[in-house]
C-alpha cells in the first residue's frame, strides 16, 4: 500500500507552500516544488479546495487530510465551493445538538451513505468518513472517495489493517483455541475492535470529537466497536443513527438519500447480509432465517461445493512456531499473505463451511453460515501439534479457558484486562507449541497425516507396547488400586462391608 510523505503545508491565505523550501506550489493551477528531485516531482493534481490544510501524496495525487500516521491513505482531492459553503452552514447547531467533528465508519453502501448527512443536519458537523481495509476486497473499496464526496463528507481515510488484523487480531484467538459455541470461529468478532481501534487513532488524528457507526440496534457489532470505544478512549462521543433516527429500513433511507441529493448507490441489493474479511465470509438472512432450510448451493462465495471440488486431494505442511503459523509448504510468509494463501487452497477443495444457530449478545438467537477455508486449516493443524507439545493438565485448563477466551472475544471485551491476562497465559504455554503439520485437503474434509515437533512430549520407547526400562507395566496394578480406591469405598460403603 502507497505510504505517506509530507510534501507542503498551507498559509493561512491557502497558498500552498513546499515543505523543503517554503516556496509557492501552485503553477499554473497545478502542484509542483522546486526542491530535490528524489523527494519531490510535478504532481499531477489541482490544488484542494480547502484552506489551511496539510497536503499529502498517494500515488501521484495530491489529498487534503489532517496529518496521518503510517499505513493511511487519505481522499477527497477537492470538494470544491459548495462543499465549503454547506461546512460554514455546519457550524451552526445540529437538530439533536452539536458536534464539530465525527468519524465514521464507512462502507460507501445506502446506510453509510445516508448516516453522512444526518450526522450533519442532526449535529452540525463534519463529517469524516473512515475506511479499513481487512481483506474484503478490492471490489469493496472501488469508488468510495466519490461516494463519500457526493455523500457530504469533508475527507475520507483508508487503512490497510489486514496484517495488523491478522497478527494481533486472528493469531492471538488462534493460539488460544477459540471458537464460540463449539463451531464459530469469531471471523466478524475479531474484525471490530481493529477497525475500532484504528476509528479512535483516525480521531485523534483529524481532531474529532466523535465517532460513529451504522450498526443496527438488534446485533453485537454495536457492542464490539463502542466498549473498543469506551476502552481506548472513554471521552469520545458516540453516535449510533439506527438506534435514533426514524429511518425503519432501505426504502426510508432511499427516501432520505433522494430528500438530501445523495446518489442511492446503484448496486444490485443481495438477499442475505454479508460479511467479509481476510478471516471469512458469513452470510445471513433471506431463506437462512428459517434453519429448517437448506442454503442454496450459489450462495457461497470463496468455496466450492464439497461435491465439485478436485477427486483427488492435496496436502499441504503447516509451519509452526510458539503456536503461531508462519509458512505453507516450506514458504515463510506473512501472517495476511499466508492466510490468503491457505483461502485460496481450502477454499477449492470446499473447506471451512459451517452452518450454525448461534447465541446473540443481545439475547436472541440467530442463524449465520460461515466460509473460513484457511481459519480451518490453521486451527486443525495448530491442534494436532499440541497434542506432541502439551500434557493432559495443560490442555485441559487451556481448552476450559479457550471457551471463556471466545466469550470475550464475541461480547466484544477484546481490550478487557482479563483476555490480556489469559492471552498471556495462552502464549506462556504454547511457547514449545513448534513444529510442522502436515494435512491431507479432500472434499470439504482436513485430516492430519503427519505432525512433528522437536519439543515432543511423545516417546516410542516408552508408549511401544514392548517392554521398555521407563515403564514397567508391573507399576500399573499398584496405580489402578490408588485411582480407584474412592470408587471402592463407596461401592463397600454400600453394600455395608
Amino acid at each position: 500500500m502507497a505510504q505517506w510523505h509530507a510534501l507542503a503545508s498551507c498559509t493561512a491565505d491557502g497558498t500552498a507552500l513546499c515543505a523543503s523550501k517554503r516556496e509557492p506550489l501552485l503553477v499554473q493551477d497545478r502542484m509542483s516544488c522546486q526542491g530535490k528531485p528524489s523527494s519531490f516531482r510535478l504532481l499531477g493534481a489541482r490544488v484542494s479546495g480547502f484552506r489551511g490544510c496539510a497536503v499529502g501524496l498517494t500515488n501521484s495525487r495530491i489529498l487534503p487530510r489532517a496529518p496521518l500516521t503510517k499505513g493511511t491513505r487519505a481522499a477527497l482531492s477537492d470538494l470544491g465551493t459548495q462543499e465549503v459553503t454547506s461546512m460554514d452552514k455546519e457550524k451552526k447547531q445540529g437538530l439533536r445538538g452539536k458536534l464539530n467533528k465525527v468519524v465514521l465508519a464507512y462502507s460507501g453502501g445506502l446506510d453509510t451513505s445516508v448516516i453522512v448527512p444526518w450526522l450533519r443536519e442532526n449535529y452540525g458537523c463534519e463529517v469524516v468518513c473512515f475506511t479499513a481495509d481487512v481483506g474484503q476486497g478490492i471490489k469493496e473499496l472501488e469508488g468510495l472517495e466519490e461516494k463519500a464526496k457526493a455523500s457530504g463528507a469533508c475527507q475520507l481515510v483508508v487503512k490497510d489493517l489486514k496484517e495488523e488484523f491478522v497478527k494481533d487480531f486472528i493469531y492471538p484467538c488462534l493460539r488460544a483455541g477459540a471458537i464460540y459455541e463449539r463451531e464459530y470461529l469469531l471471523g466478524t468478532s475479531m474484525a471490530r475492535p481493529v477497525i475500532a481501534k484504528a476509528m479512535v487513532d483516525v480521531a485523534k488524528e483529524v481532531g474529532a470529537d466523535a465517532v460513529a457507526h451504522g450498526c443496527t440496534g438488534k446485533g453485537n457489532d454495536q457492542v464490539r466497536f463502542e466498549l473498543t470505544f469506551f476502552a481506548l478512549n472513554p471521552q469520545l462521543n458516540v453516535v449510533a443513527p439506527w438506534r435514533e433516527w426514524d429511518i425503519q429500513g432501505r426504502e426510508d433511507a432511499i427516501e432520505y438519500a433522494k430528500k438530501h441529493n445523495v446518489p442511492v448507490p446503484v448496486t444490485k441489493k443481495s438477499i442475505y447480509s454479508r460479511d467479509r474479511n481476510l478471516w471469512h465470509l458469513s452470510h445471513e438472512g433471506d431463506i437462512l432465517e428459517d434453519p429448517a432450510n437448506e442454503p442454496k448451493k450459489d450462495m457461497y462465495m470463496i468455496s466450492v461445493d464439497p461435491e465439485e471440488a478436485p477427486n483427488q486431494p492435496e496436502y499441504v505442511e503447516i509451519g509452526i512456531v510458539s503456536g503461531l503459523p508462519v509458512s505453507v509448504n516450506g514458504k515463510e510468509l506473512s501472517p495476511a499473505s499466508l492466510l490468503s494463501e491457505l483461502n485460496e487452497i481450502g477454499g477449492r477443495h470446499g473447506i471451512g463451511r459451517i452452518d450454525l444457530v448461534e447465541n446473540r449478545l443481545v439475547g436472541m438467537k440467530s442463524r449465520g453460515v460461515y466460509e473460513t477455508p484457511g481459519g480451518t486449516i490453521l486451527f486443525k493443524a495448530v491442534r494436532v501439534l499440541e497434542t506432541l507439545t502439551l500434557d493432559r493438565e495443560t490442555m485441559q485448563v487451556k481448552d476450559s479457558l479457550a471457551l471463556k477466551y471466545a466469550e470475550l472475544v464475541y461480547a466484544g471485551r477484546w481490550f478487557d484486562p482479563l483476555r490480556e491476562a489469559m492471552d498471556a497465559f495462552m502464549e506462556k504455554i504454547t511457547s514449545t507449541t513448534t513444529g510442522s503439520v502436515t494435512l491431507k485437503l479432500y472434499k470439504g474434509n482436513v485430516t492430519a497425516t503427519s505432525k512433528t515437533s522437536p519439543f515432543s512430549l511423545y516417546r516410542q520407547d516408552i508408549s511401544s507396547f514392548e517392554s521398555g526400562e521407563i515403564y514397567d507395566q508391573a507399576d500399573a496394578g499398584g496405580f489402578i488400586r490408588l485411582y480407584g480406591l474412592p470408587m471402592r469405598v463407596r461401592a463397600m460403603l454400600e453394600r455395608g462391608l
